[in-house]
């Protein structure tokens, strides 16, 4: 069958209780047409990129719940949202290496019809971008400081595995998730248009890597660093070999 045909089909008027509840008859014609196509590729790219915000678009509407959950110290309902959030992250990493399967010369044709558009300009990444780190602030009065502790509290001092440390995990599970995202863009970037190239906003890598460095919850990462330290001054930084004291 000839992939018009195939566009033909998918277009057809919604006719059936699915497409129509689905709104596929309109889901399906926000792709470019077939005639207007720059490449066999720019399906591909339209959709992986329009799927991309509509993960974010229901991480967000999820994340806004976390943070009303996380008020009123709902936990059980808190983890298992952030990990509706965590499993949204992977399937975004994912479907990037869908872009993989493009040859840099035919990523360089699609990105011709971009105008001056960038992945900066997502309204979903930018409206995450702004929402996740209210999170810590409310995290932080419902489990940390408003309830008479600290963050070392939570995972040294007083570590109990409680519900504020299974909430604190999977905060910082969430962060990382984001950032694997960002490091995967930032890797299809290079695989795409190379290390130092020019984007539309600047210098790509530039750009990509000083957010793939950003943290929405430096607490949670700084606490390590802090144990670990403490632990080095007690214990030693350098210890003696288990290998050396074996062979005597």
């Amino acid at each position: 069958m000839e992939r018009r045909k195939v566009y033909e089909l998918l277009e057809a008027p919604a006719a059936l209780d699915y497409e129509i509840y689905l709104q596929t008859e309109r889901l399906l014609t926000c792709q470019k047409p077939f005639d207007d196509l720059a490449n066999a590729d720019e399906l591909q790219f339209q959709i992986v990129h329009q799927v991309e915000e509509l993960w974010m678009k229901l991480m967000a509407y999820t994340v806004v719940a976390v943070d009303e959950y996380l008020r009123e110290k709902q936990t059980f309902r808190v983890t298992t949202l952030l990990t509706r959030c965590h499993r949204i992250l992977r399937m975004m990493t994912d479907q990037l290496e869908l872009l993989e399967t493009m040859s840099p010369k035919e990523y360089q044709q699609i990105r011709l019809q971009l105008g001056n558009g960038s992945g900066q300009e997502s309204p979903g990444f930018r409206v995450l971008l702004r929402i996740i780190p209210d999170l810590w602030a409310t995290f932080d009065a419902a489990y940390v400081t408003g309830a008479g502790r600290t963050v070392r509290d939570i995972y040294d001092h007083a570590y109990a595995h409680d519900e504020a440390y299974a909430v604190a995990e999977a905060l910082m599970e969430l962060d990382e998730l984001f950032g694997k995202f960002r490091w995967h863009h930032l890797f299809l970037i290079h695989r795409s248009i190379g290390m130092g190239s020019a984007s539309l906003k600047g210098r790509s890598v530039d750009l990509l890597q000083a957010g793939a460095k950003h943290r929405f919850f430096p607490a949670l990462w700084d606490v390590r660093v802090e144990m670990t330290d403490e632990w080095g001054h007690d214990y030693g930084r350098v210890r003696e070999s288990i290998a050396e004291k074996a062979s005597h």
